[in-house]
Order: C-alpha cells, then structure tokens, then sequence
C-alpha cells in the first residue's frame, strides 16, 4: 500500500488504530536506536532514515537529490515490513540477525534482500529491531555504501 505524506506523523494518521499503535511502537524503538546522525523523513513513501546531505552531500547515486537511504519501514497490506540496507550490504550483519531472530520470535524469518517481512503484526521482535538498528553507525554506512558503488 502507498500513502501519501509529508511527515511521519502524517503517514501513521492514515494507518487504522490498531496499525498506528504498532508503527508508532516501531518508530519509537528505532528512534531511541538509531545512532545520530540519522535523520527521519518520508522516503519512498514510508518512514524513512537517511544520511542527510549536511552529512553526505553526494547524495544516492540514483538521485543525487536524495539523501543516502539507510532504513525504512512501512505498513502493508498484509504485513508490516523493515528495510535495512546493512542487512543487504554486510553479510555479517545479515548472519548475525538470522541467528538472533529465533531467540526473539516464535514465527518463521520471512526475510528478502533486506526486507523483513512481519505478517503476524503482534510478534514483531521489537528488541531485536532496536538492536539491529544501533548495528551501523552514519560513516559505516557511508563507506559500505561507497565501496559497494565504486565497484
């Protein structure tokens, strides 16, 4: 589902209640995550996370007039997902998670690339979350992101 938004708390307004509460629990934990210089924003229609431009003023290389994207969540239509471009970009993240996951959840990993798909909304792994978004600092990712581009 896409919606349209300006912020994020225009996008969780559009959400039914039951789906505002858990977005706005998983914001929360990815804010309180999430080490600084972050910035939150509307990014692909959802709730996004970037390296602003003050920080990386390059931009993504697919538009440089966008911030480098980092992690991003959104609610679906039947499922709330996560996206986190560590979990693509660093195998020993992406290991790291797939291991963690069974001791945080009962239901199956149901994981692409880097997406994590949650089609049971109330066994989300909100730990798990808060600690895979504290994985990656700012310039880390910077320089994943450079290495992999420059290839």
């Amino acid at each position: 589902m896409q919606y349209i938004a300006n912020s994020p708390e225009d996008y969780i307004k559009q959400l039914s209640e039951e789906r505002q509460l858990i977005i706005s629990k998983l914001r929360k934990t990815i804010k309180e995550h999430l080490p600084k210089g972050f910035e939150e924003t509307i990014s692909y229609g959802m709730i996004g996370y970037v390296v602003p431009h003050s920080i990386y003023p390059d931009g993504y290389h697919c538009n440089p007039k966008e911030p480098l994207p980092f992690m991003s969540f959104a609610s679906q239509k039947n499922s709330i997902n996560v996206y986190h471009m560590g979990l693509y970009s660093k195998k020993e993240l992406y290991d790291w998670f797939v291991s963690e996951y069974p001791k945080y959840s009962k239901t199956k990993l149901d994981m692409g690339k880097s997406c994590i798909r949650f089609k049971k909304i109330n066994d989300i792994p909100f730990e798990l979350i808060g600690e895979l978004s504290k994985k990656i600092k700012v310039q880390e990712w910077v320089d994943i992101y450079e290495s992999a581009i420059k290839k």
